[in-house]
């Protein structure tokens, strides 16, 4: 099977595997045109509809019982704009497709998160990112948008044109319409030196300040059950290009990273009690590396090793206290806790349900791997994170509510109310969107 989803007899499913949903019918539709027509006659139908990507997403974000919108054929670019630095491109183009596109084109996206599996429209609307001191979510970077809304119409938004929609729907979660092109702010590409090191648990959370502001793009890896960390400090290089050879990248990026990360987690899986010994090794494994090369080959990695993962973003200032909790709690716990702790970050920003909106953020991701009872450690990770107000990945496993969410986000309302006026009869309702953001 591809790193998308699947479906089978008539059964979606997500990559994770831990979320299905038998829709009435899927469209693929290969226009907009067609795709507001199935907008249109679901509601003559009575039916709710539903957009998805690849399915990366962990929650039932894009699960019905309706109609499954498949937008793999609304994809491509449609236009470069060399004067305003812009792309638009199609919502089902997968971010691979993209990133390689405009390398073709010797432009780029500012930052990306670590893989390119998604669609454009799937990655933004749940609020994909990377890591970044001074550029944010992919969706951030989002200049105009269009979309079929609830009535079969295309409404288009930027900041000068419904500034109101576009203020919320560039992170929609698919509330407000069907998104069927986005826009994106593109610079000439340019060369990222990436310096990979392993660094103790403690000096990276007691330089972790330093080490946030002398880079543009920092992020770290904890093995739990082990004082171990693998740092990452990406930042823009004059060159030359010096990518990571093939073998090596083989070596470490395959054989390391996901064929012997795969075999370390079923014997995880299998014998639970041999995981510390395992995260001491694994915590060793990877060694310093510095390589230099064109942004989506060094943001980007592939991931072969299914998992179940939740993450939240803290205010900045709270991380440090927000991982040291979780560490003492793994290690009180009992818990066996074979996948890396990810830490990464990103500046405030505008969007209102953006997990970075009006606040600087870091984000602490927990994984497990696919078929483990993870429930658990999410759970105790949860507590501890919506300890600091953390606001959790709306495509990533959590237990929040339209109540916790009014709380931790100030413009909540200004959503809901924009959702109410977009979509009145709740044409792209199901039961996550109930829960988040209220009936």
């Amino acid at each position: 099977m591809s790193t998308a989803a699947s479906a089978k007899n008539g059964t979606w499913r997500n990559w994770g595997g831990n979320v299905a949903a038998r829709p009435a019918r899927e469209v693929t539709p290969a226009s907009v045109d067609e795709l507001a027509a199935a907008v249109r006659k679901a509601a003559e139908d009575g039916l709710k509809v539903k957009a998805v990507g690849t399915g990366h997403s962990f929650t039932s974000i894009a699960a019905t019982d309706g109609v499954l919108i498949r937008p793999q054929l609304l994809t491509g670019i449609r236009n470069i704009d060399r004067d305003a630095m812009t792309v638009t491109v199609e919502a089902g183009t997968p971010l691979k497709r993209l990133n390689m596109a405009l390398a073709r084109e010797g432009l780029s996206l500012t930052n990306m998160g670590d893989i390119m599996e998604q669609t454009v429209s799937g990655a933004t609307s749940t609020g994909t990112h990377g890591t970044g001191r001074d550029s944010g979510s992919i969706a951030a970077q989002i200049r105009g948008l269009e979309l079929v809304t609830a009535d079969g119409s295309v409404l288009s938004c930027s900041e000068k044109e419904n500034p109101e929609v576009f203020a919320a729907a560039r992170i929609g979660l698919g509330a407000l319409g069907i998104v069927t092109a986005i826009t994106f702010a593109v610079e000439p590409v340019f060369l990222l030196t990436a310096r990979e090191e392993p660094m103790s648990f403690d000096k990276v959370t007691s330089a972790f300040d330093e080490l946030w502001a002398e880079n543009e793009h920092f992020e770290f890896y904890w093995f739990p059950h082990t004082g171990s960390t693998n740092t990452k400090r990406n930042n823009r290089s004059a060159g030359p290009e010096k990518p990571v050879p093939q073998l090596q990248g083989w070596i470490e990026d395959e054989f390391l990273s996901n064929g012997v990360f795969q075999v370390a987690q079923w014997v995880g899986r299998a014998v639970p009690g041999t995981i510390p010994s395992i995260a001491r090794i694994s915590s060793k494994a990877l060694s310093a590396r510095t390589y230099t090369d064109i942004p989506y080959k060094v943001f980007t990695s592939p991931r072969r090793v299914r998992f179940v993962e939740m993450e939240y973003a803290v205010p900045r200032e709270a991380v440090v206290e927000t991982l040291r909790e979780l560490k003492s709690m793994v290690e009180r716990s009992g818990l066996k806790v074979s996948f890396p702790v990810e830490v990464r970050t990103a500046p405030a920003d505008d969007i209102t349900l953006s997990t970075a909106s009006g606040r600087d953020s870091a984000y602490i991701a927990v994984h497990m791997v696919k078929g483990t009872p993870y429930q658990a450690y999410f759970t105790a990770a949860e507590r501890i994170f919506t300890a600091h107000e953390g606001r959790p990945h709306w495509g990533k496993v959590h237990t929040r509510d339209a109540e916790y969410f009014a709380g931790v986000y100030p413009r909540f309302s200004e959503f809901t109310a924009l959702r109410d006026r977009l979509d009145p009869d709740r044409r792209f309702q199901n039961d996550y969107l109930r829960r988040v953001l209220g009936a």
